[in-house]
């Protein structure tokens, strides 16, 4: 049995970006560790969706620690900043912001983990956060970062496809429901990944683990509002690139041979 780790910014990307490789490795019979390094506190929900006295941030970890238990994770971490917020926001800079966090601080919060999971793989994102928010770009600098301190032997970092994206336009045209707003370009050339995981077997847990997080992914969503021919196209892959691999495509299991 190995073990992967995977970080992500805010409760809700773990689904999305990496609730395939997840399950599938609890599936194969690996260990799983969701580590996450805010508690999403500057999301936004409808009016009235909280109770009375109950704070975002507390739902938003009861969310996460439902979303893991479906995709198989078997310890879940805070690492305790503060959400950010998306670019341009005061919230950026403000006091525990997880953006304004010293890598080496951040990061040797992380890597106390991985050792102490003695982690095989972990998983963080792409140079530019997938998109560009502040949170997912400290991300990848912690996550790279903590991964050579703790010497993880295997370090993803967890992109998109952007010709995937557009085959996807070709064959179903623009989406109905518009996806979230992005800033800046959106994931990475296939050119630059190296690997592709097929996920399609396990895309009834990665959805129920969208559901999971009701306070930002509702049923009108972009995420489920699509048809289940539309969701397999656009989340029956999970991307990633590893340092070391290629050039182009080569590998389809983050725990192979492990």
């Amino acid at each position: 049995m190995a073990t992967l780790v995977s970080f992500h910014a805010h409760p809700d990307d773990e689904c999305i970006g990496t609730g395939g490789v997840m399950r599938k490795a609890f599936e194969d019979g690996h260990r799983v560790v969701l580590v996450v390094a805010t508690r999403g506190e500057n999301g936004e929900v409808p009016d009235g969706f909280l109770a009375d006295g109950e704070l975002l941030w507390q739902r938003r970890v009861t969310e996460t620690h439902a979303s893991a238990e479906i995709l198989g994770a078997h310890r879940v971490e805070f690492l305790g900043y503060v959400d950010s917020g998306m670019v341009g926001t005061p919230t950026n800079g403000a006091p525990g912001s997880f953006w304004t966090a010293p890598v080496e601080d951040a990061a040797a919060k992380l890597a106390a983990i991985l050792r102490e999971e003695r982690a095989d793989v972990l998983t963080v994102y792409d140079d530019n956060g997938v998109y560009g928010h502040p949170d997912h770009i400290q991300v990848h600098r912690v996550g790279m970062r903590a991964g050579e301190l703790a010497g993880t032997p295997r370090v993803y970092q967890n992109t998109f496809s952007r010709e995937h994206m557009q085959r996807g336009r070709e064959i179903f045209g623009e989406p109905e429901v518009e996806p979230p707003d992005v800033d800046g370009e959106f994931g990475k050339p296939e050119a630059l990944i190296t690997t592709a995981v097929d996920v399609t077997p396990y895309l009834h847990h990665k959805r129920r683990a969208m559901r999971a997080h009701a306070s930002q992914i509702s049923e009108q969503s972009f995420f489920l509002a699509m048809p289940d021919e539309n969701f397999r196209l656009a989340f029956g892959t999970e991307w990633f690139i590893r340092d070391g691999q290629g050039p182009g495509i080569t590998e389809t299991d983050l725990m192979a041979g492990l």
